[in-house]
């Protein structure tokens, strides 16, 4: 009768332990603001592999944006997607409003792929989907820093956390290439 209180006991603590247990968010649970101020809820990417960068107008790596754009316009068809998120965290290098960086992205670049609201990538006002990026607690794989701008995260068809590239990686490097290309 003891040893059936104790497994019973057991159980109960085995039982609570679970339902406490913090479910993990996928990517896809976050909802962003596009940078037109409209709301993107990042679920309408579903069945598609996502490369998310923190941008900046002004800084040493902006250049990567004609690289993302050649990146996207090959990709975009193959259930590919880049999402820009502008961040002024790295030594003020993005001090633009959502209209100028618009305006800055299209007539440099040409960008068409879709960019978000500017946000904050790191700190302590860091953004919810940033925080999610970068803490191992919440994207269930791993802590990742960012380290500056053009950090670049892989997010599977699954809304799954697969790994980061550093910002001076460029966009059209093997690693991400492979990536994109693998089934």
């Amino acid at each position: 009768m003891k040893h059936i209180r104790l497994i019973s006991a057991l159980l109960v603590i085995i039982s609570s332990a679970f339902s406490q247990a913090p479910s993990q968010k996928s990517f896809y649970d976050f909802k962003v603001s596009s940078i037109d101020g409209k709301a993107f809820n990042l679920n309408q990417l579903k069945g598609k592999k996502v490369l998310v960068v923190n941008t900046a107008s002004k800084c040493g790596n902006t250049p990567q944006y004609a690289d993302l754009e050649k990146l996207y316009e090959k990709y975009k068809s193959k259930n590919f997607i880049i999402i820009g998120f502008p961040a002024n965290n790295f030594g003020k290098q993005e001090p633009g409003t959502n209209q100028e960086i618009t305006e800055f992205c299209t007539k440099n670049y040409g960008v068409t792929f879709p960019m978000m609201s500017k946000i904050s990538v790191k700190g302590e006002d860091i953004d919810p989907i940033y925080q999610w990026l970068t803490k191992k607690e919440q994207n269930g794989v791993a802590d990742a820093e960012v380290k500056w701008n053009f950090q670049k995260f892989m997010i599977d068809e699954n809304g799954k956390w697969i790994g980061t590239i550093a910002p001076k990686e460029s966009p059209m490097s093997d690693t991400i290439i492979k990536w994109i290309e693998s089934k």
